[in-house]
C-alpha cells in the first residue's frame, strides 16, 4: 500500500484521504468501497444523492411502463379480461413513493451509516488533490426537483450572487490520496433552428411529469426514445417516434426492428430514417415562455405537430464544469464528448501522480448505470489497496496484490474494469423487452472475431406457450469458432431483462459450449433456448 504524503499547497478547509465528486449510484459504489480499508473519505454532490438515475432515469422511467406491461400481459392471458386502460393518478403516485417525491433524506442515512462524509455543493477540481465546493444558497433545500441544466449548480451561484450581491460560498477541500470523479453525463440539445426555444423535455420532464399531454414527438431511437414512447403511449399521449436510422442502433438489428414493430401496433407513429430540420413553437403574446403547440419540420418536408416534444438524442460526459484545466487536462487530452480518458484501473490518463480516478458515464466507456456502478467497484478497491491501512482478511482487497501507480491491474481482476469491453450489458424496458450482453455480429466481426450468429425462435419453446398464445420473441447468441466460448447474446420478448444473466455469466466466464451443454434449465421455461442454441451449433 502507498501511503503517500499529504500534497503541499494552499490552506485547505478540510482534509480526507479521498473525495468522490458526484454521489449518484456510481460515486457511492466508489465510495464506499474505498471506505473499507479505514480511508476517511467525502462525497460530494450538487443535486439529489442517489444521482439521476433514483430520480430522473432508471427508476421512475420502468415505473411509468410497469401498467403498461402489466396490461399487455393480463390481455394475452386466457381467463383474464383487459384491466382497461391504466389509472394516471395511481401510476405517477407510484412514481413519486419510488423517487421518495425527490426527497434524498434516505439515500443521505445511507451515506452517514456507511461511515462517509457528505458534502452539499458543486464540486470542481482546483489544483493536485484539491476540490473546491461552491456551496448552496443558505436557505436551499435538498428536496425538489431540480434543473437538468449542464452547469446548473454555476448557474445558481451565480444567480445567488445577482440576488444577495455576494460572491457564492466555498469550500476547499484536499484529498491526501485521491480524488475520484463520478460527475455523470448530461443530454445533448441538437443545434436545430427553434428548437432550444420550444422549451423541448429532456429524460428528466419526461420522468418527472404532472400530466400525460395529449400528443407527444419524441426524437431519438435510443434506449430513453423508445422507452418513454413506449409509456407515453400506454398512459394515454398520441406519440410520434422520430429516428435518423432506425431503433436501437446499438443492438441487434432485429432488436429494433421487433420493437418499431411492436410501437406501431401499439399506435405510435414511428417514423425512421427522418431528422428535424427546425422547430416552431408560438408562445402566449406577451409572456416569452413557449405555451402553443410545438410544429416539427422533418427532413424530408413534412411536418409533425404535438403538445410537448421530448429529445432524447443522447448524452456526453459531464465534464464542462469540472475545471479539468486546473489539473493540466484541456481539450486535446480529453475524450469524444469531452470525456476523461482512463487506463484499466480507472486512473485518468495525463495527469501525474495517479491521484486521479474517473468512474461512470463521465469516462464515457459505458455509459449505464450498471456498468458505472461496476466501475465504482473497481475504482474504489483499486484506491482502498493503494492507500489504505486496514486490509483485513475480510478486506474486499484481501489477498489481490494492487497494480502500482500508474500500472494496470490485470484482465479480469479486482482491479481492472475488463468487462467494459467485451461484456457491457443492457436491458431496454419496452414491450417487449430488449436484452443483449457482449458485441452485436457486426461489432465481433469488426473486430476479427470469428462468430458465427445462432439464433431461435422463443415463441417455439414450451415455456412460451404456456405465457401465452400471443407469445413473440427472438434470441441469438454469437459463437466464437475457434475457441468454442460465447461472446455475445441479444434477447427480445417478455422480461428477456431477466434472461440475460445466464448470458452474461457465459460470456464472462468464457465457459466452453461442451460445458454449457450440461447446464440443464429447468422445464417448461423459455430458459431451454439454451439447450436449442447449442443443438442448433451441433452439439
Amino acid at each position: 500500500m502507498n501511503n503517500a504524503p499529504e500534497t503541499p499547497g494552499g490552506q485547505a478547509d478540510e482534509t480526507y484521504d479521498v473525495i468522490v465528486i458526484g454521489g449518484g449510484p456510481v460515486g457511492e459504489n466508489a465510495a464506499d468501497r474505498a471506505s473499507r480499508t479505514g480511508l476517511s473519505v467525502a462525497l460530494v454532490e450538487s443535486e439529489l444523492v442517489g444521482g439521476e438515475c433514483s430520480y430522473w432515469a432508471c427508476m421512475p422511467s420502468k415505473v411509468l411502463l410497469r401498467a403498461g406491461t402489466v396490461r399487455a400481459l393480463a390481455r394475452d392471458t386466457p381467463g383474464l379480461a383487459d384491466p382497461g386502460a391504466p389509472d394516471v393518478a395511481a401510476v405517477f403516485a407510484r412514481r413519486n413513493e419510488i423517487t421518495s417525491d425527490w426527497d434524498d433524506s434516505g439515500q443521505v442515512s445511507w451515506v452517514e451509516g456507511a461511515g462517509l462524509t457528505l458534502v452539499r455543493g458543486h464540486g470542481r477540481l482546483a489544483g493536485e488533490r484539491l476540490v473546491e465546493v461552491t456551496l448552496p444558497p443558505a436557505d436551499a433545500s435538498s428536496a425538489g426537483a431540480p434543473s437538468d441544466d449542464d452547469d446548473g449548480a454555476a448557474a445558481d451561484a451565480g444567480l445567488a450572487e445577482a440576488e444577495t450581491g455576494e460572491a457564492p460560498r466555498t469550500r476547499l477541500l484536499r484529498a491526501r490520496h485521491a480524488v475520484i470523479a463520478a460527475t455523470g453525463s448530461v443530454p445533448v440539445l441538437p443545434d436545430t433552428p427553434g428548437l432550444a426555444a420550444a422549451s423541448p423535455w429532456s429524460s428528466r420532464e419526461a420522468t418527472g411529469a404532472e400530466a400525460i399531454p395529449e400528443s407527444l414527438v419524441v426524437v431519438g431511437g435510443g434506449v430513453v426514445g423508445v422507452e418513454m414512447a413506449n409509456a407515453y403511449t400506454d398512459l394515454g399521449a398520441q406519440v410520434t417516434l422520430l429516428a435518423r436510422g432506425g431503433l436501437l442502433s446499438n443492438a441487434e438489428p432485429f432488436a429494433g426492428e421487433m420493437v418499431a414493430e411492436s410501437l406501431r401496433a401499439a399506435g405510435v407513429d414511428v417514423r425512421t430514417g427522418v431528422g428535424v430540420a427546425s422547430v416552431d413553437r408560438p408562445g402566449r403574446g406577451s409572456d416569452d415562455e413557449p405555451a402553443g403547440p410545438v410544429t416539427v419540420t422533418l427532413s424530408d418536408g413534412g411536418t409533425v405537430t404535438a403538445a410537448e416534444i421530448l429529445v432524447a438524442t443522447g448524452r456526453v460526459p459531464r465534464t464542462t464544469d469540472l475545471n479539468v484545466e486546473s489539473v493540466g487536462l484541456d481539450a486535446s487530452s480529453l475524450g469524444r464528448g469531452g470525456a476523461l480518458v482512463v487506463n484499466e484501473s480507472l486512473e485518468v490518463v495525463g495527469v501525474p501522480g495517479g491521484w486521479l480516478y474517473a468512474c461512470g458515464d463521465v469516462t464515457g466507456r459505458a455509459p449505464t448505470t450498471h456498468q458505472g456502478k461496476y466501475q465504482g467497484r473497481i475504482v474504489g478497491d483499486v484506491v482502498a489497496a493503494r492507500y489504505g491501512t486496514e486490509a483485513g482478511d475480510r478486506s474486499p482487497t484481501s489477498g489481490d496484490p494492487e497494480p502500482a501507480v500508474g500500472q494496470e491491474g490485470k484482465p479480469w481482476s479486482r482491479y481492472a474494469a475488463t468487462a467494459d469491453h467485451g461484456a457491457r450489458v443492457q436491458v431496454v424496458f419496452t414491450h417487449p423487452q430488449v436484452s443483449w450482453v457482449g458485441p452485436t455480429e457486426r461489432e465481433a466481426r469488426a473486430a476479427g472475431i470469428p462468430v458465427e450468429a445462432v439464433s431461435y425462435d422463443l415463441s417455439w419453446m414450451a415455456g412460451a406457450s404456456v405465457d401465452g398464445p400471443n407469445y413473440t420473441g427472438r434470441a441469438q447468441v454469437l459463437v466464437d469458432t475457434q475457441r468454442r466460448v460465447l461472446v455475445g447474446a441479444t434477447f427480445v420478448g417478455p422480461d428477456a431483462g431477466e434472461m440475460l444473466h445466464a448470458a452474461t455469466i457465459a460470456v464472462v466466464g468464457e465457459v466452453p459450449l461442451d460445458r454449457l451443454w450440461h447446464a440443464v434449465p429447468a422445464y417448461p421455461t423459455v430458459s431451454e433456448v439454451w439447450i436449442r442454441f447449442l443443438e442448433s451449433y451441433g452439439l
